[in-house]
């Protein structure tokens, strides 16, 4: 009897800690789609946004800065979440084989802001700050 009471109170602790795990805040921070290049054109169109393509690779200092210092911060992501369709891709693997003809560096990262038909408005190569993100996103939507 008291090994069916522990089964029971192990069950019952495991169901509240999964209740309250999906109740947790969402991140700040720019949210990255997960999907295809042709999801993230169709999402863009549906929506009238642009797409923040964040061009990286996974042995670059300043994009890994970038993941840990600028693109977490709070007002980068309000910006960012409310205006564009937000898309990292690694240029040396996957997709990103595919696109870096389309879509070329200079150097890493590249970040592009590409309208819903694929073509660029606005590229700068180099890491950011979160102050410099939030003027270059206000420059790409000025354009």
């Amino acid at each position: 009897m008291k090994t069916l009471r522990l089964v029971v109170v192990l069950l019952l602790t495991g169901l509240t800690f999964q209740t309250n795990a999906s109740d947790e805040p969402k991140k700040e921070g720019i949210q990255f789609f997960h999907g295809t290049w042709k999801q993230a054109l169709a999402k863009a169109k549906a929506e009238n946004k642009m797409i923040f393509l964040d061009a990286y690779t996974t042995w670059c200092g300043p994009c890994k800065w970038m993941q840990t210092k600028s693109f977490p911060n709070k007002l980068v992501g309000d910006l960012y979440n409310s205006k564009f369709i937000n898309v990292k891709l690694d240029m040396e693997a996957g997709e990103g084989l595919k696109l870096i003809d389309r879509y070329p560096v200079e150097g890493f990262p590249t970040l592009f802001f590409i309208d819903y038909e694929g073509e660029v408005v606005l590229k700068e190569a180099g890491a950011k700050t979160p102050e410099q993100l939030i003027a270059f996103a206000n420059e790409a939507i000025e354009q």
